[in-house]
């Protein structure tokens, strides 16, 4: 007898390796109208040691029958299938024990095409004609292949894959390999598949649904598709340049070969995150890979670019050679966040890309990684709900700023040679970190591992303090290093930390050469600097490479001052300067109007990136004062910070402007915004009007901060308007521009309906989460959208339970509250609504909270006797 039973398991334990498979001869057949899916696999095993068990993972499948097949073609029907929902796992048992060696595990299933965004599910889509219709599509990293079929769901346990796909014949099938043959029957097509390289089960995929396509091919002769909704192709041709080029120039870069005939990137209306690498079919949301050149930004084409070249890289660092086990995730996901800019570097050079690294990726880590509740780079993983835990900013984030800091270490060249290498050697196979260092050190005969370690293995990074004296024509720099952290307090334990840190300097003689260069491997170091001036310039850290923050006493500090002005100083080191001070600040170890001051000297800055780090700084700055009487006094500030680059920028395009000039338009633009200056306004609502009788079209790199300028500051005919525009476009980035910006009202009535809104059918369950978390980055919304997290706590958490999307909006629904008041209200609900996925999340907010809590209970007198006086100039 065959049954399946939810028994009851308190512990999550890798799968046993008495049998593993290698080959698995799958077919699915997706019933598009019931929602549910059949499934049949004969799976090539290895039996290593007498057993009558198979344990594999399985999770909301059904298994009807089981049976084994030996070497002889003797057959042995199971006697028992106990699928335990709570550790995703399948026991299959027989009535004697399996022969050691190869054998032929049968299995027929049956599962339903969720709407959960995981595992095999169903998307929404609407035809040219507006016919409703549903694709299915797949989303197994990291643990969801056991959704659509029994399978051993680790990624160590590699095996080939055999897929056939069972579909309607007006319907399109893909999996990871090549079509080899396709038959009708009737109003079915049986589409069978080349088989795989050998893979971990995440990389599996199928689509079934309706598209179009472009397609090139790369001087190799691998054939590239990139599939659109219906009637949409010519918005694929970006990313399709984009995957051409990414193709070759990894080929060249690793020197191997992409191992598969064809590589598809398709569009799906309803996934989870941004794109995933399934070798041979990635898969993407619509915003992350449909360009329209008229009505998509130059902001959304560059993240085109850059999430192109990242999936790309994962078909050789994850998919070729991949992770042992998730405490290794970093490998996969860190790497590729930095490889994905060289290759944009590259390939575009207008976009300045390694400039925005720091901004997009290396202060984000910081940030966070100087939390206490932050997690190494390396952490240990068990049940599936921690691993999509580390899917965060650390892992990504940190993962690749240490890269980019062991990048420089070794030069471009050592760097590629030791990928080559390491790829090589371990192709088709699973790999450790410290795999990677052995290879870097092989080329480069340097002590990478010792050096990395102290880097992956550790929370945080350090904050090197400088003091300095003069000896006659030398200077000399006193550095010490500690852990830093955000509050300003270490734990008995983080006292002794320390790191091997890559330490950089350049003086005023020339500012864009490193003079010294020294493995900070101590707790304090002196460095001699020849021949150099006490009034000289010395910049640590330059070009915001190395992983560590710098705080200099105040007159090292205020002699840059002259360069920011003058933008003597690279525009990194500017933007290095400006943020380590903010660091500084924020962890009590300088006061808010020394960086309120401070910033004054950037009046006249125009470089994108600068801006770019100076309004995160602001925004931080202007959410905890919106917790304070002061945040008008601080927006009149911040109007007058921002005046000087609107004058230049303007609202209209110049002829034959920069890439990032455009882009820094739509940032000041958008700050002066939220800072509630009335003529940018006034002209964005008159722009919106223009744009809606027809009389002119708002540039698609100003939509957002039109539509969120007039949202917050509408009656309800305008907010009408904005409803009506969403439900008109057939553009998903569009709509997300609308949606979200709705969340910038100011009326209770209107921040209610846009929360309700965000839940209901019209916004597709992925989008759901960013109009939320717009609201609660409102002032006025904040305590509407945690309200609303805790009012409908079960269906967000049914409908995000075991992925990232639940931590965001755990996050962003209470990390901007400032009064331990509000601490404990939020530990409260946490406590007696438990989210396991978001478990960090929740330790990170509190700490966020009491952070702010403690920032104003130090300096808002300071910081209220500052802005007084400088509003009155």
């Amino acid at each position: 007898m065959v049954s399946n039973k939810n028994a009851a398991s308190n512990n999550f334990a890798r799968l046993p390796k008495t049998v593993v498979p290698q080959r698995y001869d799958l077919t699915l057949k997706p019933d598009l109208q019931s929602f549910t899916f059949t499934g049949n696999e004969t799976i090539d095993v290895i039996v290593n040691e007498a057993t009558n068990k198979v344990v594999l993972n399985a999770l909301d499948l059904k298994i009807n029958c089981a049976s084994f097949r030996n070497t002889l073609g003797n057959v042995i029907q199971a006697e028992d299938c106990t699928v335990c929902d709570k550790s995703e796992v399948a026991t299959i048992t027989f009535p004697s024990n399996l022969d050691i060696g190869e054998g032929k595990l049968s299995l027929d299933f049956v599962g339903n095409l969720n709407d959960k965004l995981k595992g095999f599910y169903r998307s929404k889509y609407i035809t040219p004609e507006g016919e409703e219709r549903f694709s299915a599509a797949t989303k197994f990293e990291p643990t969801n292949a056991r959704r659509a079929l029994p399978c051993w769901d680790e990624p160590a346990i590699k095996a080939r894959f055999d897929v056939t796909l069972i579909v309607p014949k007006d319907r399109m099938a893909l999996s990871n390999m090549n079509v080899i043959s396709e038959e009708v029957e009737q109003d079915l097509k049986i589409v069978k598949f080349a088989t795989s390289p050998i893979m971990s089960t995440y990389l599996l995929a199928f689509i079934v649904g309706e598209y179009d396509f472009v397609e090139g091919i790369t001087d190799n002769g691998v054939k590239v598709r990139v599939y659109t909704p219906l009637a949409k192709k010519d918005q694929g041709l970006f990313a399709l340049d984009a995957a051409l080029k990414s193709l070759s120039f990894y080929e060249n870069y690793f020197q191997i070969a992409y191992p598969l005939p064809k590589m598809d990137l398709i569009a799906i209306a309803d996934f989870a995150s941004g794109a995933m690498e399934n070798w041979g079919l990635i898969t993407f949301r619509e915003v992350c890979l449909l360009f329209d050149s008229k009505n998509s930004s130059k902001i959304r084409k560059q993240y085109i670019a850059l999430v192109v070249a990242h999936e790309i890289a994962h078909q050789w660092f994850g998919n070729l050679v991949t992770m042992e086990w998730w405490t290794h995730l970093w490998l996969n996901e860190g790497f590729a966040s930095f490889i994905e800019y060289l290759c944009v570097a590259n390939l575009f050079s207008e976009y300045d890309i390694w400039t925005q690294c720091v901004t997009d990726a290396y202060l984000p880590a910081l940030h966070m990684d100087s939390l206490h509740n932050s997690h190494p780079i390396e952490v240990p993983v068990g049940h599936p709900s921690e691993i999509a835990e580390i899917f965060d900013a650390i892992s990504y984030n940190k993962g690749a700023s240490v890269i980019r800091m062991l990048h420089q270490f070794l030069g471009d060249k050592l760097f590629s040679q030791g990928l080559s290498l390491y790829l090589s050697k371990h192709s088709y196979k699973n790999t450790v970190t410290e795999d990677l260092w052995d290879a870097f050190e092989e080329v480069s005969k340097e002590p990478i591992r010792k050096v990395m370690d102290t880097w992956t293995k550790q929370t945080g990074y350090p904050v090197i303090t400088v003091t300095e004296r003069q000896n006659g024509n030398d200077r000399i720099l006193v550095l010490n290093q500690e852990k830093f952290s955000a509050d300003g307090k270490l734990d008995e334990t983080d006292k002794d930390v320390l790191w091997l840190v890559p330490l950089s300097i350049t003086t005023q003689s020339n500012l864009t050469v490193k003079t010294k260069k020294v493995l900070f491997d101590s707790r304090t170091t002196e460095v001699v600097l020849n021949s150099t001036p006490s009034d000289h310039l010395i910049k640590i850290n330059p070009g915001c490479v190395g992983v560590y923050r710098v705080h200099y006493p105040s007159e090292m500090l205020e002699r840059f001052i002259p360069a920011i002005k003058e933008k003597i100083l690279p525009p990194l080191d500017r933007l290095n300067l400006q943020n380590d001070l903010f660091a500084m600040v924020q962890s009590g170890r300088e006061s808010t109007s020394k960086l309120l001051k401070f910033l004054e000297s950037f009046i006249d800055e125009d470089n994108y990136t600068v801006w770019e780090s100076i309004s995160s700084c602001m925004a931080a700055l202007s959410v905890l004062l919106s917790n304070t009487e002061y945040d008008d006094a601080f927006k009149v500030y911040g109007r007058k910070l921002y005046s000087k680059i609107y004058e230049k920028v303007g609202w209209e395009e110049a002829e034959n402007e920069s890439h990032l000039t455009a882009l820094l338009r739509s940032l000041v633009i958008g700050k002066l915004v939220s800072f509630e200056e009335s003529n940018v306004i006034e002209e964005a609502k008159k722009r919106f009007e223009s744009h809606v009788n027809g009389t002119s079209t708002i540039p698609a790199d100003l939509r957002a901060t039109v539509y969120r300028a007039v949202a917050a500051n509408c009656d309800d005919e305008t907010y009408e308007t904005l409803f009506s525009l969403y439900r008109k476009s057939d553009l998903q980035e569009e709509k997300n521009r609308i949606a979200q910006s709705m969340g910038a009202a100011k009326d209770a009535s209107r921040i209610k309906r846009v929360l309700q809104f965000s839940i209901s059918d019209e916004v597709r369950t992925q989008d759901s989460v960013h109009v939320i978390i717009c609201v609660a980055l409102n002032k006025y919304g904040r305590d509407a959208a945690w309200q609303f997290f805790q009012d409908n706590y079960e269906e967000l958490h049914s409908r995000y339970e075991s992925g990232f999307l639940i931590s965001a909006l755990v996050k962003y629904c209470t990390q901007n509250f400032a009064t331990e008041e509000k601490a404990k209200e939020v530990e409260n609900f946490f406590a007696k609504h438990p989210v396991p996925a978001a478990a960090r999340a929740i330790k990170q907010s509190l700490e966020s909270i009491r952070l702010k809590a403690d920032w104003l209970s130090r300096d808002l007198i300071n910081i209220q006797s500052y802005l007084l006086s400088a509003n009155e100039l």
